[in-house]
């Protein structure tokens, strides 16, 4: 009767005929959402460059003491 290959031919084609009206508009809102998310990925970047110029985004260093294993900290000791 058919074989695969002429199955999937008019398969191909039955979905070209059935989704040919939307097919534009899928087209129009694969186009939007790339652009999204190119200005979305800009902004993210400049963001992150303002901030690096800024000095916000740099670590700061906080001084303590270091407390082994064991040891109770000198602000603990007197609670006890």
């Amino acid at each position: 009767m058919f074989g695969i290959s002429e199955l999937a031919v008019v398969l191909i084609v039955v979905i070209a005929v059935l989704a040919a009206k939307k097919l534009p508009e899928l087209a129009r809102s694969a186009g939007k959402s790339a652009r999204i998310l190119k200005a979305e990925a800009r902004a993210a970047k400049e963001s992150d460059n303002r901030v690096t110029q800024e000095g916000e985004g740099t670590p700061q260093v906080v001084q303590g003491e270091t407390v082994k294993r064991g040891e109770v900290p000198p602000d603990q000791r007197a609670a006890s």
